[in-house]
């Protein structure tokens, strides 16, 4: 009898461990999704993360635990963690980069994604008929506009070699951003009277050769436009233009910092950090009432003094040298 008493009290705190690890924590869990390793993307999760502190949540104070995870450029990979982090039902996605967001949001319509460089819904096909976005979905997005801003700024800064400017780029055909922002490219070009060569490119493996195919119809300029591709493989792009004597212009502060010459484009840190400030509303009221898609506030004008001197180009007194 004293053994079996024994083993029913053994039992019965197995079974209270085991319900004890199916309980959901009372510490709220933010699933953070990378879609690649990016330095200039980097800034984007600090950013989200310091607004969490300032507002009061951190792993310091063990009010919330922040599950990071990057897929390394694998879309596979990046399936299997949005799935895993649902699967474990956290509270809130934050996802970095078009991809991450639209795999979060076609895979979830519960949990709130709070999404940050990416598109607006529209840009990233996500509108319904009634050209309304995922009704989870909040964060900073941006749309074209700043593109149009940003490839307007080229003829500030170069003179071509003869005739017309002459920018090359390359887009990711089945990304739906960069297939827009070629087409806003293309129109502000022809406006600019400046000729556009683009060559369309399916994944960053391909940048070299695609690169130096651009680079031998003699362009003045290479434009680095916003995609996950150009993202992934600007050092490759960057030193075939380098070898050219092609200068690199952007939309991207974060490319600046890699070698770009300049850019009219968004605070990476910033843009994180304004997601995170409404992540941290939603869970200090545990809603999303009166929290949308916010467009990206802050955008810098700057330009690398190391790749402005290589070129002999003389910059904008409204640009600011990158650090």
């Amino acid at each position: 009898m004293k053994y079996f008493k024994y083993l029913v009290l053994f039992f019965f705190a197995i079974a209270s461990a085991s319900c004890n690890h199916n309980t959901k924590s009372a510490t709220p869990v933010v699933g953070f999704v990378d879609a690649f390793e990016d330095a200039s993307i980097a800034p984007a999760r600090t950013g989200f993360v310091d607004a969490l502190k300032k507002n009061g949540f951190s792993e310091d104070k063990k009010n919330i635990k922040i599950e990071y995870r990057n897929a390394q450029g694998s879309i596979p990979t990046l399936t299997q963690i949005v799935n895993y982090f649902i699967s474990e039902k956290v509270d809130l996605l934050a996802t970095c980069t078009t991809l991450s967001s639209i795999t979060a949001l076609q895979k979830t319509k519960t949990i709130p994604v709070f999404v940050m460089v990416t598109p607006t819904a529209k840009l990233m096909n996500l509108e319904d008929a009634a050209e309304k976005g995922p009704a989870n979905m909040f964060g900073t997005v941006e749309d074209g506009n700043y593109i149009d801003t940003s490839f307007s700024n080229i003829p500030k800064f170069l003179k071509p070699k003869a005739g017309k400017l002459v920018i090359g780029m390359i887009y990711n055909q089945s990304e739906p951003q960069s297939v827009d922002a070629k087409q806003r490219i293309q129109a502000m070009a022809d406006k600019l009277n400046i000729t556009l060569v683009a060559l369309p490119l399916n994944s960053s493996a391909d940048a070299q050769l695609v690169t130096q195919s651009l680079l031998s119809k003699n362009i003045d300029a290479f434009f680095a436009n916003p995609d996950n591709t150009v993202f992934a493989a600007f050092e490759t792009i960057l030193k075939s233009c380098d070898q050219k004597n092609v200068p690199i212009f952007t939309s991207e502060a974060g490319l600046v910092q890699r070698g770009a010459v300049a850019a009219f484009g968004a605070d990476i840190y910033q843009w994180g950090y304004q997601a995170g400030e409404q992540a941290a509303q939603f869970l200090k009221t545990h809603s999303t009432v009166g929290l949308n898609p916010e467009m990206v506030k802050i955008r810098k004008r700057v330009y690398n003094a190391a790749a402005a001197k290589k070129y002999s180009i003389t910059v904008p007194s409204n640009f600011k040298a990158v650090k």
